[in-house]
């Protein structure tokens, strides 16, 4: 009988790294992301390939795919990365029960909230990691924040979230649109204007509004992957967007403006944590968000649970 072949010793650096380029399918943008070489990348990505006995991506001229095995690695590589974030994360709240680290997203600011905290408990050590905008969750799930301050929507499943206050949602237009410099628009006002595309369906339902109160579909703009892209387009007068009041377009780019988009719900700011987190860490943090960052005395409250 042929002997087995070894188990895969496997370096999580290398399996990391292959989920980030399974979720950018090019290894380009995936280098950029991890700020690695791309040539660097493709020789890790060789390395684990060969520990693992498989070809996990067929690279093409239009960018990569997973092969089948990639297919069956990646949810099993992503569970593999979570776990060991967890018991990294168990380990550290052993040895030091006194951490926090908060995360937020672009133009949220949290420093009253985690000033307040360190001032309750100077024996604590309150951290903070910025988070773009489609990391809350994981980073909540993999252990890398404990609380994160940030916008719906948000998948809420297995997490705790409490509306802190709201924001209205604003038009981000070039300096040279048509509408620019008006007191307000509607949605009736931009009912041709094609509205960027993420690659969250959730995302772009709530800020594309799609579809529009009459049932109607909000005009498609190009897919985009990052914010900066989006940006750009707008900035090239080929797109606008809705955005929520707390980022005023002079902190995103000077070549843009915003205009106030009335008829429409407000975003909401959220404080999310783990729904099975019993800190009392946490729980300080939760209520120096409510005191200090909660606008209005009927916000602070709970969003049920969703998937």
């Amino acid at each position: 009988m042929a002997d087995s072949p070894p188990e895969a010793d496997l370096d999580l650096r290398l399996v990391r790294y292959f989920t980030v380029v399974a979720e950018h399918r090019h290894f380009g943008r995936a280098a950029a992301d991890l700020r690695v070489a791309q040539p660097s990348l493709s020789r890790q990505i060789r390395q684990l390939e060969q520990q693992l006995g498989a070809q996990l991506l067929d690279r093409t001229p239009q960018g990569t795919r997973l092969t089948e095995a990639g297919e069956v690695f990646l949810p099993r590589a992503k569970a593999l990365l979570r776990s060991a974030a967890q018991a990294a994360a168990a380990t550290r709240a052993a040895a030091q029960p006194s951490r926090i680290t908060v995360g937020y997203t672009p133009g949220i600011i949290v420093t009253p909230a985690v000033r307040n905290l360190r001032r309750q408990r100077p024996d604590a050590d309150v951290q903070t990691l910025h988070l773009d905008w489609n990391e809350p969750r994981e980073a909540l799930l993999d252990h890398r924040v404990d609380a994160a301050v940030t916008r719906l929507p948000l998948r809420t499943g297995g997490l705790h979230v409490t509306i802190l206050y709201d924001e209205p949602r604003l038009l981000l237009v070039p300096l040279d649109h048509r509408l620019a410099g008006k007191e307000s628009v509607t949605l009736d006002d931009i009912a041709d204007e094609p509205i960027p595309r993420m690659p969250d369906p959730v995302w772009n339902a709530y800020w594309r509004i799609d579809p529009r109160p009459d049932g109607s579909p909000a005009p498609d703009g190009p897919l985009v992957a990052a914010i900066e892209d989006k940006n750009e387009l707008i900035a090239a007068g080929q797109a606008v967007a809705i955005i929520p009041g707390g980022i005023p377009a002079s902190a995103i780019r000077p070549d843009l403006t915003t205009i106030p988009l009335h008829g429409v719900e407000p975003s909401h700011v959220v404080l999310a944590t783990r729904s099975d987190d019993r800190s009392r860490l946490v729980a300080a943090f939760r209520k120096s968000a409510q005191d200090t960052l909660t606008a209005s005395a009927d916000l602070g409250r709970e969003v049920t649970p969703g998937t």
